[in-house]
């Protein structure tokens, strides 16, 4: 049972004796006793004056001298206004740990029955994925992890953006200058070579703007009249009416894309369970706008188009349908989050999207409970923040982003040379250090991404990620290896990880690490509740912080009590458990040596 359980069952315990009262446990606040206070945990008295008709002080008196007379482990107390500071006896901590070490299942959370879908990557087929990409990646899968740590059935689905005029610019541009180039010809992945296409097809666009311009026209009438940007919108136009060589050529540039994109998940170590495309979905949401128009909460103009006015809710009037019948972003999501419910039952279904779309899921929300779907409460916006490098923002259409690929193969060579300048390799096959380089390195980026609250945009440093000191993913893949290599060194004397001797006596750090690894089912329905991975990835740093601050002072091997070395074996045990649980949730692997 967890401290703060037990001392709730037991001042319930003793508020029955002294008061003669029932109270329920959400009367009983128990809270880690703060630094400047002697005690392990503090339970706020003022709640209980009602029952006891006493000061506070008289209040908190009571109950700590009548929990500490009929409670072994509670060694003592004091009392600070109205809060009970209790100090818990070396025997507690003992057996709190024993309990632990002999859950295998420790932190995870019992199944809920909830299912829960989560949409995150959601890229265009123009482009190859590109860092803010990795951030939507890889809190998709994180969030996805922590929701089923939490006891969830999760349904992890991505919407690829496989149709638009996006598209159409990058078929354009290869039909007018790419001389039949495919990805084998060319050597590169499907997903640069369309997206080098996607920047040519820009670079023609702003060169006949400016020729439009120097003869006389507006910089905005220039913008709507460039030939290739007309002959983009045509090729749209040809392929909703299905027209057979457009389609082909959109299906032949599309299977490189998935192919380039499939790569690159893989490297990502991410994967889905079903995949959506937008083809397929577009058309979703038209029998809804006939269904708002019947109930009179949508409004049809002289032009034929469909307008939602939400002005009464301190939003704008938002458009559903053009008027001439063809559907707009918004549309399409009514139509998706109608069929994902309907489909799957789900309690709740989370899109992953940047910031800049708070106001869209702000109207969609809005609108489906206009619609009367009593689910549209269950739809919650992962908001996240911009991705930013030292030397600014990424621009995608100038082809300035930071590719995705890229930047794993430089992470990859920054952990190599970082781990080849510490030595301690040389025993290591190629194979195995390649192994160890990725791992390090995937650690690095997604670590460092991770630990940043996800509504806050972010600077990424590559270089300052792959560090081995300091809040990083290389710290904790660091800490892991090296507890890993006393285990080993402990197992060739025959000492292995068991339960815990009555008679090891623990010492204050000890205690800081038992209750530091009690938290961790509290961290995990926390960062749960918060949607937010970033509260498990500082938790597993300061359980490695503390363990390495720990184990500086503390040289367990050399220790002669053998109920205290058995004891301490044993802890380092559970410490490198709890970090592998931590660090699974957010796709991080940590090595057994480095």
């Amino acid at each position: 049972m967890s401290p703060d359980k037990f001392i709730i069952e037991k001042a319930k315990a003793a508020v029955s004796a002294l008061y003669g009262a029932e109270l329920p446990d959400a009367s009983f606040q128990v809270q880690v006793t703060r630094k400047e206070f002697e005690g392990d945990y503090t339970l706020v008295v003022f709640p209980l004056l009602k029952v006891s008709h006493l000061s506070p002080e008289a209040t908190g008196k009571a109950i700590g001298e009548w929990m500490k007379e009929n409670t072994d482990e509670i060694e003592s107390f004091n009392v600070v206004k109205g809060f009970l500071n209790l100090s818990f006896a070396n025997a507690y901590w003992a057996g709190l740990f024993t309990s632990i070490a002999s859950d295998a299942g420790f932190g995870q959370l019992p199944p809920t029955g909830k299912t829960i879908m989560v949409e995150f990557s959601s890229p265009n087929t123009n482009k190859p994925l590109h860092l803010g990409h990795i951030r939507n990646n890889l809190l998709g899968w994180s969030v996805s992890r922590l929701l089923e740590a939490n006891g969830h059935k999760v349904l992890k689905v991505n919407l690829v953006n496989d149709r638009g005029i996006h598209i159409c610019k990058s078929m354009l541009a290869w039909l007018k200058t790419g001389n039949g180039e495919t990805p084998e010809s060319s050597g590169k992945k499907g997903d640069h070579l369309v997206g080098d296409y996607y920047v040519a097809f820009n670079d023609m666009y702003r060169k006949e703007v400016d020729e439009l311009v120097a003869g006389g026209m507006s910089r905005e009438e220039a913008e709507k009249n460039a030939p290739v940007l007309k002959e983009a919108q045509q090729m749209l136009l040809r392929w909703e009416n299905g027209d057979k060589e457009v389609v082909d050529l959109w299906k032949k540039m599309n299977s490189w894309v998935y192919d380039g994109f499939a790569k690159t998940y893989a490297d990502l170590g991410i994967s889905f369970d079903r995949t959506y495309y937008e083809s397929q979905t577009y058309l979703l949401g038209k029998a809804l706008v006939q269904k708002g128009l019947d109930m009179g909460i949508f409004e049809k103009e002289a032009d034929n188009s469909v307008w939602c006015d939400l002005t009464a809710d301190g939003l704008d009037r938002k458009l559903l349908l053009r008027g001439d019948g063809t559907s707009v972003y918004i549309t399409q999501d009514l139509g998706t989050a109608e069929q994902r419910f309907g489909e799957y039952n789900l309690d709740e279904h989370i899109y992953v999207v940047g910031n800049e779309q708070n106001y869209h899921f702000q109207v969609l929300k809005l609108i489906l409970k206009k619609l009367g779907f009593a689910w549209a409460d269950n739809i919650y916006h992962l908001s996240y923040g911009m991705v930013e490098l030292p030397e600014g923002k990424m621009k995608s259409r100038e082809g300035t982003v930071v590719d995705a690929d890229d930047l794993l193969e430089k992470m990859y060579n920054t952990a190599r040379e970082t781990s080849l300048e510490l030595g301690k390799l040389e025993d290591m096959t190629e194979a195995e250090q390649d192994k160890l380089f990725r791992m390090l390195s995937l650690g690095a980026l997604k670590y460092f991404i991770i630990k940043v609250d996800p509504k806050k945009t972010m600077l990424f440093d590559p270089k300052e990620s792959i560090d081995f000191n300091g809040n990083t993913g290389p710290f904790i893949q660091y800490t892991h290896a090296r507890i890993k290599s006393i285990l080993r060194k402990a197992e060739d004397r025959g000492i292995l990880p068991d339960s815990v001797p009555e008679d090891a006596g623990l010492s204050p750090k000890e205690i800081r690490l038992v209750k530091l690894i009690d938290m961790y089912p509290d961290k995990v329905a926390e960062a749960g509740a918060a949607h937010s991975p970033a509260i498990i990835a500082n938790y597993a740093y300061d359980l490695a912080k503390e363990f390495n601050q720990y184990y500086h002072d503390t040289p367990v091997l050399r220790e002669e009590n053998p109920s205290l070395l058995q004891f301490r074996v044993t802890l380092l045990s559970v410490i490198a458990r709890i970090l592998v649980k931590a660090m699974d949730i957010l796709g991080i692997g940590l090595p057994e040596r480095m």
